[in-house]
């Protein structure tokens, strides 16, 4: 199988001709326009009500709870909330500007599936084909057996069937998750194998990592369970050997330059680099950087700039990210370009874990792309209604989406080790209980 980076150049020359005529987004007669700031009653919304998101983010500060919070609501695609507060690095006494750039992590993880949607839509695959359909390596999946932690020695067995693409979107693959594994067998099994969990500074291949992590046992048969893992990385990969093109020039192409999304990368270019906020924790009652772990704290700035994880390795802003949950609220489309169907964002919204995530009195479910609010978790309060998509990020970004009141909402952080946190979920309350119409 060919490595797609390397006919870079090939593509380079032959994408420059072929660009008016390549797949991608079409042109609609809707015509959505771009997100712009727009006063808070001209939506339904409170002004004095919104007023309530500075006093929490105020005291967070005050309190140390956090070093700074970027905060966006938007409704009926326009911003009516667009502020910062506290410091991107206190360490260099850098205040938060709204349009600083975030490491946003697993929020990764849906614009990739948007991206894979994308090709489905092209009729490049089924969503039930096996992933060792498009890169053979997945062939014959095996379960672990048993394991010894004084070698990290294992046994394996084989699984009852293959890993699908519907199982890597919804996280039902078995597949595991290194580093931030809750099952610590695989967590020595990942760094044995040298899997690159989501961040690298090193000259490491997305393909390379991928053709290692289909070689590792599974927590558990495909379909079978819900565990959180690294199958949006390995689709990240598919989209690379499905489009021809490397994953990060596809979504540069097809998504980011098309929407706008300037500010959104997996390395930041020289001239963002600045706006880049510190990853902090509190030592001693005092804001410092995070210390490395498992990522590298010069990424995305610096290194080999080689590897894009499709399900951590992205940062960007939170204008940037509230324009991709538009296209969302749109049912596809944004500025008269159809990015896609809106039967396909059915698709994607719907249930695909059915009761996998904790029975069916859950409070959520899980789609191809995002964890979805059913009518349990909507009748607790403060979540948004039914429907609502959301997820986050491991360096304590979040954000959600509300179909049905038309509402996003992003809280953008770079923090670790933090205990008393609470803005998250206030956040939301705080959002819907701003409607007013």
């Amino acid at each position: 199988m060919f490595s797609p980076r390397a006919i870079i150049p090939v593509l380079v020359i032959g994408l420059v001709g072929l660009a008016p005529h390549m797949p991608g987004q079409t042109t609609c007669p809707k015509q959505s326009p771009p997100l712009t700031e727009a006063a808070p009653e001209s939506v339904g919304m409170s002004s004095d009500r919104l007023a309530r998101i500075d006093k929490m983010c105020e005291k967070a500060v005050a309190d140390a709870d956090i070093p700074g919070v970027v905060a966006l609501v938007a409704r009926h695609g326009k911003i009516v909330y667009y502020k910062s507060f506290g410091m991107a690095d206190n360490e260099s006494k850098r205040e938060l500007k709204r349009d600083d750039i975030f490491r946003i992590a697993s929020q990764t993880k849906a614009i990739t599936a948007t991206a894979v949607m994308m090709l489905w839509e092209e009729g490049k695959f089924r969503l039930d084909d096996p992933i060792s359909k498009y890169i053979p390596e997945f062939k014959n999946p095996q379960l672990l057996k048993s394991f010894e932690f004084a070698t990290t020695n294992y046994t394996i067995e084989p699984g009852k069937s293959e890993i699908t693409i519907r199982q890597l979107m919804n996280h039902t693959s078995g597949i595991g998750y290194g580093a931030i594994d809750g099952d610590e067998r695989f967590r020595l099994i990942y760094r044995k194998a040298g899997i690159i969990d989501a961040f690298t500074t090193e000259p490491v291949s997305i393909e390379e990592n991928i053709k290692r992590l289909a070689k590792l046992p599974l927590h558990h048969n495909p379909g079978e369970h819900f565990t959180y893992s690294e199958g949006l990385d390995v689709l990240g990969y598919l989209i690379e050997v499905l489009s021809g093109m490397p994953f990060d020039v596809f979504l540069r192409k097809r998504l980011f330059d098309p929407l706008g999304m300037n500010d959104t990368w997996f390395y930041l270019p020289e001239e963002k680099a600045g706006r880049l906020v510190a990853v902090q924790t509190n030592k001693e009652g005092k804001w410092v950087r995070y210390p490395a772990g498992f990522y590298d704290p010069d990424y995305p700035i610096k290194g080999a700039r080689r590897f894009c994880s499709g399900g951590g390795g992205l940062s960007g802003s939170a204008k940037d990210y509230a324009t991709f949950l538009q296209v969302y609220l749109n049912g596809g489309e944004l500025g008269g370009k159809r990015f896609l169907s809106r039967t396909t964002v059915d698709t994607i919204l719907a249930n695909q874990t059915g009761d996998l995530m904790g029975g069916k009195d859950a409070d959520h479910y899980f789609s191809l792309a995002f964890e979805v609010l059913t009518k349990n978790g909507q009748d607790k309060g403060g979540n948004g209604t039914i429907g609502t998509f959301d997820w986050g990020g491991y360096f304590n970004t979040s954000y959600f989406a509300d179909p049905h009141e038309q509402i996003i909402g992003i809280l953008m952080k770079q923090t670790q080790g933090t205990t008393t946190d609470s803005t998250q979920s206030m956040f939301r309350q705080l959002v819907m209980q701003a409607i007013d119409d």
